[in-house]
């Protein structure tokens, strides 16, 4: 029985699980285990041979690049668009990612050993693995561009925007620190551009939470990375994201 602290969601609010052919589906379904994702949770890391892959519903992972001085940035997020553990999927021993739980929420796990099979096999679910793994490895390679290129205020109203589009409400659970850490840039630039867009009244922000008050002028502040990387989502998978 179900008995978690997040209210029951569906799998297949998890736009990866929906698009998953009636074959798979049927299979993996009793497969699936719903979790609990608390925020700071570490679910693998590097070097690491994940156990499981995790479908987030409501929850929001930050893949992470580790260096050797502990220091860190994000690659990518990952929500109810798609999977965590892509190493796995792709058939990889290890992980070369650091996965942190970034917002807290349910998600649904799946032992990797279901998804060995189905990609040994050639199922049906492997042209959507590839168009996923695609569809991420643009995301990942967007996101270096975006960092050399463009400024930091362009860099965090992107950021705002890819947790908007996997969340139910229009508040961002972050603080300075988590965000300059995301973005591998100093708190304080991350502090001056929350400033700046509370007082332009883009946002209103107070002790780790972040209201988004005007998304059309968040989108007009971020830079094209955003718009790029979701026409690319949505070109390569059939997966709705938020309006």
């Amino acid at each position: 029985m179900y008995t978690a602290s997040f209210p029951y969601r569906d799998p297949r609010e998890n736009h990866f699980l929906a698009a998953l052919p009636e074959s798979v589906w049927a299979r993996w379904r009793h497969q699936l285990e719903s979790v609990d994702l608390s925020a700071d949770q570490q679910l693998y890391a590097c070097a690491a041979s994940p156990a499981h892959l995790y479908f987030p519903t409501t929850a929001m992972v930050s893949l992470l690049y580790l260096l050797q001085d502990g220091a860190s940035t994000e690659i990518c997020a990952v929500g109810n668009d798609g999977i965590v553990g892509i190493d796995s999927l792709m058939g990889a021993d290890t992980a070369q990612t650091l996965a942190v739980v970034q917002r807290a929420g349910q998600a649904y796990r799946l032992p990797s050993q279901a998804v060995r099979q189905e990609l040994t096999q050639a199922g049906p679910a492997v042209p959507l693995m590839l168009r996923y793994a695609h569809s991420l490895i643009a995301k990942v390679a967007q996101t270096a561009v975006c960092n050399h290129f463009h400024s930091v205020e362009q860099r965090v109203c992107r950021r705002l925007l890819i947790s908007l589009d996997q969340a139910p409400q229009s508040e961002v659970a972050l603080t300075h620190q988590q965000f300059s850490n995301l973005l591998g840039v100093r708190r304080e630039s991350v502090t001056a551009t929350a400033h700046k867009l509370q007082g332009s009244g883009v946002i209103r922000y107070h002790r780790g939470h972040i209201t988004v008050l005007d998304r059309q002028r968040l989108e007009q502040g971020a830079c094209e990375c955003y718009a790029v990387a979701r026409k690319q989502y949505e070109r390569t998978l059939p997966m709705p994201l938020a309006a």
